[in-house]
């Protein structure tokens, strides 16, 4: 027997990361990070980062592009006409044309990184 609980009556079912980290449940995928291209902003090699495929990519957005074949973690950047990809490995973006292939896979929402 004994006394119940004083956190009893503050239980809310449980810690649901569904609902705390993601939006769109549908659209949205866990991909494991490999480089360090996005130091910058916090994401780091070995980390897993939540992609949303339904928000769509503004200047500034943290992406997941493929870009000729290869898949890439960059920021999208506009200046103009021209879009172009940042990264922690060239102060200047990779300017995108019209002989690259591109798609954009999905916008990165969240960064979870490993603490040791």
């Amino acid at each position: 027997m004994g006394f119940p609980s004083p956190a009893r009556d503050y239980f809310d079912g449980g810690l649901d990361l569904n609902r705390l980290l993601v939006k769109d449940r549908v659209s949205t995928f866990i991909m494991r990070v490999s480089g360090n291209a996005m130091r910058s902003a916090g994401i780091h090699d070995g980390d897993e980062v939540i992609v949303d495929r339904s928000l769509s990519v503004r200047d500034g957005s943290v992406v997941i592009v493929n870009l000729n074949g290869q898949m890439l973690v960059r920021r999208w950047h506009i200046d103009g006409p021209k879009v172009g990809l940042l990264s922690d490995e060239s102060p200047l973006p990779v300017w995108l044309t019209e002989g690259d292939e591109v798609g954009v896979f999905g916008v990165i929402t969240r960064c979870l990184h490993y603490v040791r």
